[in-house]
């Protein structure tokens, strides 16, 4: 089958095969395969588009299959990468036709129960049932979970071992990573197995600088003596008392004569490829000052569990909780031009130090690598400080994010689950918010939508616009003629097909407030500082927009921002966990940036609108075209915030209905078209998701 190469992929000729029952297997350069994920989708129609990823399955060492039905209309598979910048090094793809038999094997293999609903139906000639239960039991995975994942996708065999040491011997100046390990009476088992991940590292170019905050146990004592006189790698220095971690940290920088310093605390582990990963990013971009990696936690037995998977640099994220955390990299020159560690904010000594060194520094010079690189030990025999003293540690985070806060005019507060919130302050005098409602009658719901802006929302400088598009039902007319009095409230005629866009710049044009708030005719709101919440973000300059946390009635989130790629546009992140759950690793409950935000709350400046250009209301008429005017404002170098502290209810598409016709799919399926030819390389890689989680949805799960 012709395999041919375009500007950001391959792509494989489909053509004929249509309907047919096949396996998909791509054989990718192991090494490449674990920082340049794949991604498979098929084009069908005349479309000429990809369509929704596939849900490719990693085999390990590098190989990924899928099996399922071609589209009747297939005429090509696309395959991209997901890492920009990353070209595919692909050494095989493999397309095997298979047979009812073989089909029937395999799904009884994985799911008995769906495979044998498949035959039922089949046999009853219900052809199109019968595929669904076999697509469905083909797609369950034998092996579930992180252990599966760590097997399949992060395990290095000999031959990973040896391409990266044939590569490492070829660098001309292959920098040096100096360690810094403060000690303080740990177990020696842990503190043993600390020492020989470092000493198993595949990068040689490493010291450790530790320094024993003056131990009292012999044993202790006595390891880092012998372990030192082996390994001239080693270095120590001793504290004639203990200093705590700050102080004994500084003091092992004292040591370091490496480009780099990694902190690493004296009970846990690092993954044997960790330091040749940093390495190799610093020499891929040489003005990188700071380099983290994604993490999990190892217990006593070696078991890994609760893996983090983080976002790329997030600034607002970074003020509410240390998401860097492990691993963390940063340039010697860097660490001592900011004065090391600073003694009195222990617990959130190292939270204190990002927060200085990022405050002014280009996010483009901070570079996050999507890999486990570091394993936080959770047994016992580790006694951190920060489990002994949470209180203390706690007080001191909020106090190293206070210090940002006022010098940029804010302040800070414990927050939700003891992380911090900034509170950032309305201009003086606060500006008007122009909140623009595109509608066509269902009375009910903008009566609840109006009665929230106008009586249950404490800002006061709030004009409403009403767009109202062919409204017909008596009830929508009596409730406008019940507001001609009032001045807040301006409706504008705006008849013809529903065009979400077009009714919506239509609004803006008409607005004169300095904030825009677009909001769908069906929010309603629940309690009154929301919008307060929404323009103090919003007012921000570098802020480009700013979006709510969304409810559906029964109280499950219905939008905790947009994910990039999911579906293959886009799709709301958390979508239905419960209110109150605090999400992946608490981002449900902290400001965050993000790609994009719905439209169905989103505020902006007038100024940012205008300057972008509006929505697209000529390709982008119902579908996508928030996540289009997002994604332009972050071209133009604005940030987009989501915040959990501006909460409403949204009754979603209760007022222009599903996508359930023939001619709304047609045009769904143009709008995607059109978002996928001009966005195709963000849609591939959020920056504030992480490759290694799920592209199906945005639940944040392998």
């Amino acid at each position: 089958m012709p395999l041919r190469r375009e500007a950001d992929g391959l792509c494989l000729d489909l053509a004929g095969l249509g309907g047919a029952w096949v396996t998909i297997i791509l054989t990718d350069d192991p090494g490449a395969a674990r920082n340049a994920r794949l991604l498979m989708s098929f084009v069908a129609g005349e479309s000429g588009r990809p369509g929704a990823p596939l849900a490719e399955e990693a085999l390990g060492g590098g190989v990924f299959a899928w099996t399922g039905r071609l589209p009747e209309d297939v005429r090509a598979l696309r395959i991209t990468g997901l890492v920009p910048g990353r070209p595919l090094s692909l050494q095989r793809i493999e397309l095997r036709r298979r047979s009812r038999p073989a089909l029937l094997g395999r799904g009884l293999l994985r799911d008995p129960a769906l495979t044998l609903r498949a035959a039922f139906w089949r046999s009853l000639g219900k052809r199109v049932r019968g595929r669904a239960f076999l697509d469905r039991a083909l797609r369950h995975r034998r092996e579930t979970g992180y252990g599966a994942w760590i097997r399949r996708s992060a395990t290095l065999g000999p031959a990973d071992r040896a391409r990266i040491r044939t590569e490492v011997a070829g660098w001309e100046a292959a920098p040096l990573i100096s360690v810094l390990m403060p000690v303080h009476d740990p177990a020696p088992r842990v503190l043993a197995a600390a020492i020989r991940s470092l000493q198993a590292q595949i990068y040689p170019r490493w010291e450790l600088c530790l320094c024993d905050d003056a131990s009292r146990k012999p044993a202790v004592v006595r390891l880092i003596d012998r372990l030192a006189a082996r390994d001239p790698r080693i270095r120590v220095v001793r504290r004639a008392e203990n200093g705590h971690i700050a102080r004994a940290t500084n003091d092992a920088l004292a040591l370091a004569q490496g480009t780099l310093l990694a902190f690493m605390d004296h009970d846990d582990a690092l993954p044997e490829q960790a330091l040749y990963e940093v390495a190799r990013a610093l020499r891929d971009d040489p003005d990188l000052v700071l380099i983290y990696s994604d993490e999990d936690k190892i217990e006593g037995r070696g078991r890994r569990f609760e893996p983090h998977f983080k976002s790329d640099f997030d600034r607002e994220l970074l003020y509410g909780q240390n998401y860097i955390n492990h691993l963390t990299v940063i340039r010697t020159e860097a660490v001592r031009a900011h004065g090391g560690l600073r003694p009195g904010f222990e617990g959130s000594q190292d939270h204190d130090l990002l927060l200085r060194l990022t405050e002014h520094l280009d996010p483009a010079r901070i570079r996050h690598i999507p890999m486990v690189l570091y394993h936080w030990r959770a047994a016992g025999g580790s006694g951190t400080f920060s489990d002994r003293a949470l209180a203390r540690t706690e007080a001191a985070r909020l106090r190293a994010v206070a210090e940002v806060a006022e010098r940029q005019g804010a302040r800070a507060e414990r927050g939700p689950h003891g992380f911090i919130r900034v509170i950032r302050p309305l201009p003086d005098p606060a500006p008007r918010v122009s909140v623009i409602i595109p509608t066509r009658d269902r009375a009910e719901l903008l009566r609840v939508t109006l009665d929230g802006l106008f009586g249950a929302t404490d800002y006061r400088d709030i004009e409403v616009i009403v767009v109202d598009n062919d409204s017909r039902e008596p009830e929508t007319r009596a409730l406008f003629e019940a507001y001609r009095g009032d001045r807040r409230l301006c409706v504008v005629a705006a008849p013809g097909p529903f065009n979400f866009s077009d009714l919506s710049n239509r609004g803006a044009a008409a607005a004169s407030g300095a904030v825009l708030l677009f909001l769908n005719n069906d929010v309603e709101v629940i309690e009154p500082g929301w919008l307060t919440e929404l323009v103090s973000q919003a007012a921000r300059p570098e802020i480009g927009a700013v979006g709510a946390k969304l409810l559906y009635p029964d109280r499950t989130v219905q939008h905790g921002g947009v994910v990039l790629g999911i579906g293959g546009v886009a799709g709301h992140g958390h979508l239905g966990l419960p209110e109150e759950d605090p999400g992946y690793f608490a981002r449900m409950v902290l400001v965050q940036e993000v790609s994009a935000v719905t439209g169905a709350c989103l505020a902006m400046r007038a100024e940012v609108f205008r300057e972008v250009g509006g929505f697209d209301a000529e390709r982008l008429k119902v579908a996508f075209n928030d996540i289009d005017l997002c994604l332009r404002i972050r071209a133009s170098g604005y940030r987009i915030l989501w915040t959990p502290f501006a909460r409403l209810v949204h009754h979603e598409s209760k007022s222009r209905g599903p996508e359930d016709t023939p001619e709304k799919r047609a045009r769904f399926q143009a709008e995607t078209a059109v978002m996928q030819e001009r966005w195709g390389a963000e849609l591939r890689a959020d920056p504030y998701y992480n490759i290694n989680l799920s592209r199906i949805s945005a639940h944040y799960r392998l």
